[in-house]
C-alpha cells in the first residue's frame, strides 16, 4: 500500500478521498472519539455506585458523511463505479488511513458496512451530493503507520578485546538480552514476536507488566517461532502451532501487550542451555491511540 495522504484526505486501500479528488467529504464522525465501551463494573449491593471494573472498547464505527462526487461531463458513471469497485461489501479487513491535521495521519483496518450515493437532478452533470460512507474497524485503537522494531540475543559474557591499564582484560558485552519498547501511543498495542533458532525454551518477559511468553520447545538454527499476541497465535514457519508448547509460566498471548510509555523486556533460554550467539527475539509493533 502507498500512504498519498494529506491533511483532509481519507486513504482506505488505494482509495484516496478529499482535496484533489473526485471525492470530497464534509463530515467525519467516531474518528477522533472513544469507541464504545463495555463496562465490567458491578453496583454495589448494599451502598451507592459500584466497583469499577474493566473497561473494554468495542469495535469502533467510521463515517464519512455529506459525500460529494464531482466529475466531468459523461463520466459520473465511471467515477462513481471506481468508488463501488474500491468500497466493496467483503470479509477482510483494509488498511483506513485518516490525515486529519499535523499529527499526520493514523491507521486501522476497517471495513466498508455502509455506502450511499443518492442520485438527483445533478447526478446528470457529473455531481452526486449528501453520500456516505462508513467503515467498521474490529479492532478500535488508531495506530501509528510506522512500524517499530527491536531486537537481541541471548545473554553472553564480555568479549575481551585489549588489556586494561592495570594488566587485566577489558571487554565489551556481546548482549544482553534485554531490550527497551517504547509504545508512543496512550493505548496498549499487540506485538509480533519472533523466536529464531538455535534457542532451547525461548522466553520472552515483559518486566514493565510482568507478562511472559515461553514456549518449552528446542528450535534449530535459523528455525522461527512467530508470535501474533493480537491473534493469539504461535507458528513455527514450517505452519506447525506451538501454541500447545506454551508453558506454565506463559501468559495467553493476547495478554502480553506493550503499555504506554516504557516497556523493558528480556530475552532469555533455558537455564542449562548455551547462549548461541545466532539466537535472536524480534519484535515489531505500533504506537496505539485512542
Amino acid at each position: 500500500m502507498t500512504i498519498n495522504t494529506r491533511p483532509g484526505t481519507v486513504q482506505f486501500g488505494e482509495l484516496l478521498l478529499g482535496p484533489g479528488t473526485p471525492y470530497r467529504w464534509r463530515k467525519l464522525t467516531g474518528w477522533n472519539e472513544i469507541p464504545a465501551i463495555d463496562s465490567g463494573s458491578v453496583p454495589r449491593p448494599a451502598a451507592h455506585g459500584a466497583y469499577p471494573g474493566a473497561l473494554l472498547a468495542q469495535a469502533r464505527t467510521i463515517t464519512l458523511d455529506e459525500v460529494i462526487v464531482r466529475a466531468e461531463p459523461g463520466r459520473i458513471g465511471a467515477t462513481v463505479a471506481a468508488l463501488e469497485a474500491a468500497t466493496p461489501l467483503v470479509d477482510d479487513e483494509q488498511p483506513l488511513l485518516i490525515h486529519l491535521d499535523d499529527r499526520g495521519p493514523l491507521l486501522v483496518f476497517a471495513r466498508v458496512v455502509r455506502r450511499e450515493v443518492p442520485v438527483d437532478p445533478a447526478y446528470g452533470v457529473g455531481v452526486a451530493t449528501g453520500g456516505a460512507i462508513q467503515f467498521e474497524a474490529s479492532d478500535p485503537r488508531r495506530y501509528t503507520p510506522a512500524v517499530q522494531w527491536i531486537e537481541s540475543g541471548l545473554p553472553e559474557p564480555c568479549l575481551p578485546w585489549h588489556t586494561a591499564a592495570d594488566g587485566g582484560p577489558r571487554g565489551i558485552p556481546a548482549s544482553t538480552g534485554d531490550l527497551v519498547a517504547y509504545n508512543l501511543g496512550r493505548a496498549p498495542t499487540h506485538p509480533v514476536v519472533e523466536f529464531v533458532g538455535p534457542v532451547d525454551t525461548p522466553r520472552l518477559t515483559n518486566a514493565t507488566t510482568g507478562a511472559v511468553l515461553e514456549y518449552e520447545a528446542i528450535l534449530d538454527p535459523g528455525e522461527r517461532l512467530t508470535v501474533d499476541t493480537r491473534a493469539g497465535t504461535a507458528v513455527l514457519d514450517s505452519g506447525e502451532s506451538l501454541l500447545n508448547a506454551a508453558s506454565f509460566a506463559s501468559w495467553p498471548e493476547p495478554a502480553f501487550m506493550l503499555v504506554a510509555g516504557r516497556n523493558e523486556l528480556t530475552f532469555r533460554a533455558a537455564p542449562d542451555a548455551p547462549a548461541d550467539p545466532r539466537a535472536a527475539a524480534l519484535l515489531r509493533w505500533r504506537s496505539a491511540h485512542w
